[in-house]
């Protein structure tokens, strides 16, 4: 078994939960810059206006911003040839709505694409990674609004035109489906920058989970994040028909918890609901046939889902399916069955699974299952799985050396599942593990929830010299990269 020629090596990271330098060079606030941190027993906390005596995480992050070219530099010393990123919207349009970009913010991605370049590693590009300018969510509450696809498509535009030359791997969304995962105000505001207005206007700190939410509001937002994507990948064709335009999926693949046909029906509802919404209308180009009952038993009215918009989702599919893949859950009638904690979710426990620090499940075969099962939904379409990690707690030994044989273990197993996948005959053309180096968790805001093959010193109280320390994973990683996967000890 082997890896293709060419296939796509490396790793990807959030510029909300990296680079830093929250307001340098114009770049205006962004949704992540109004949270503070928690940790895996507390949610984060949201505050509308900025507090100089709270600590946000995201504000110097892991300072990338400043870092950028030693980075880059590290992540090629492990033989990359891919490395997916996002454009932070802010540093472009400060506010969302500006008339002209920020030049400042669009030459520091000229500059890190020229860093990718010089290491012959092509960028792949997400253009709204959690990351839309706070003023759209104050002013036109997200992409509620039909006006932000407007906005969103200026913005793409001017990324596609600016730098043509230089990226040719776009992804639309990261994680679009989520608010069909959970139905609250976190990934309401994560994923389609729509608050409620008590909640945008309010005086104190409110838990994410405390956050208020609008079934009918929030699949507006999605169908117009829908439809906001098609338009973005038919004028990213128009600009360089070179271009390779994907969506980006939060797989959350699950299995029935026991062959009860109830167990089993609930199962395929959530991999629909969840999942498959998602990827059809991007991939397919139409909403599934199972979507109108689905609207109905939520109480939601479809007329804002025009006969143009059809059309426009129609025109607009994207080019590749990529999406995350951390973990797997069971589904069950049961409610008095054990949950657990995963990425943006909860699922029931697999008893024959063991689990991360914070609780999430490992699973490498499920990755190979989700792999083929992704392959015949979608045939023909080339497939990539652009997040996969774990989250640890590592220690710094006093030589300055970290053993971290637990993240060599867990990304040994999945590479395995990726090559026994593509062995079956998925077109897979590339993987990009989560987090190579330290960052923000974006569901916690911890920095002790780590990540990387890669260490900075940066920690949950705000102390820290930003340093880079190689772990043992580092070197592990390099020797699967340079080798196209074939030396996994």
């Amino acid at each position: 078994m082997s890896f293709p020629k060419g296939f796509l090596w490396g790793g990807a990271v959030a510029a909300n939960q990296c680079e830093g330098a929250y307001l340098e060079d114009g770049k205006g606030l962004s949704v992540p810059d109004m949270l503070l941190g928690g940790d895996m027993h507390t949610p984060r906390t949201f505050l509308p206006k900025l507090d100089d005596t709270a600590f946000y995480p995201s504000h110097e992050a892991v300072d990338f911003y400043h870092h950028y070219e030693e980075d880059i530099a590290l992540f090629a010393e492990m033989g990359w040839n891919v490395f997916r990123l996002s454009i932070n919207w802010g540093r472009i349009f400060p506010n969302g709505d500006d008339e002209e970009p920020n030049e400042k913010g669009l030459e520091f991605y000229d500059r890190v694409f020229d860093a990718c370049k010089k290491y012959n590693m092509e960028p792949l590009v997400t253009l709204c990674h959690y990351e839309m300018p706070w003023n759209l969510v104050v002013k036109y509450n997200g992409f509620s609004d039909r006006r932000v696809i407007d906005f969103y498509i200026k913005y793409a535009t001017t990324c596609f035109e600016r730098y043509k030359g230089k990226v040719k791997y776009w992804l639309t969304f990261n994680e679009i489906n989520i608010p069909c995962m959970m139905e609250g105000g976190m990934s309401n505001l994560y994923g389609l920058g729509i608050m409620d207005p008590e909640d945008v206007n309010s005086s104190q700190r409110i838990p994410f989970s405390k956050l208020k939410s609008n079934t009918q509001r929030t699949y507006e937002a999605l169908h117009n994040e829908f439809v906001a994507s098609a338009l973005a990948v038919m004028k990213g064709h128009e600009i360089n028909p070179e271009f390779k335009i994907g969506n980006m999926i939060c797989h959350k693949t699950v299995y029935p918890y026991s062959p009860n046909p109830l167990d089993v029906m609930k199962c395929l509802e959530e991999d629909n609901h969840m999942n498959n919404l998602c990827g059809d209308v991007q991939v397919r180009g139409e909403y599934p046939f199972w979507a109108k009952r689905y609207f109905k038993e939520k109480g939601v009215d479809t007329s804002f889902i025009t006969e143009e918009d059809l059309e426009i989702l129609k025109k607009g599919t994207v080019d590749m399916y990529t999406c995350s893949y951390y973990q797997t859950t069971c589904v069950t009638v049961d409610d008095s069955v054990e949950k657990v904690p995963g990425n943006m979710s909860q699922g029931v426990k697999n008893p024959y699974l063991k689990a991360s620090d914070w609780g999430w499940q490992i699973d490498p075969v499920g990755l190979r299952y989700t792999l083929n099962y992704l392959a015949n939904r979608y045939p023909h379409t080339p497939i990539m799985i652009v997040e996969n990690g774990i989250g640890a707690y590592d220690k710094v030994e006093e030589d300055g050396s970290i053993h971290d044989p637990y993240r060599i273990e867990y990304f040994k197993a999945h590479i395995q599942a990726l090559k026994e996948a593509c062995e079956d005959g998925v077109p897979l053309m590339g993987y990009t593990s989560w987090g190579p180096i330290d960052l923000v968790s974006a569901g916690t805001g911890q920095y002790a929830k780590r990540y990387g093959f890669i260490y900075v010193d940066r920690h949950d109280d705000g102390t820290g010299d930003f340093s880079r320390k190689k772990k043992d994973s580092f070197y592990w990683y390099q020797k699967v990269c340079k080798s196209n996967g074939e030396v996994l000890d």
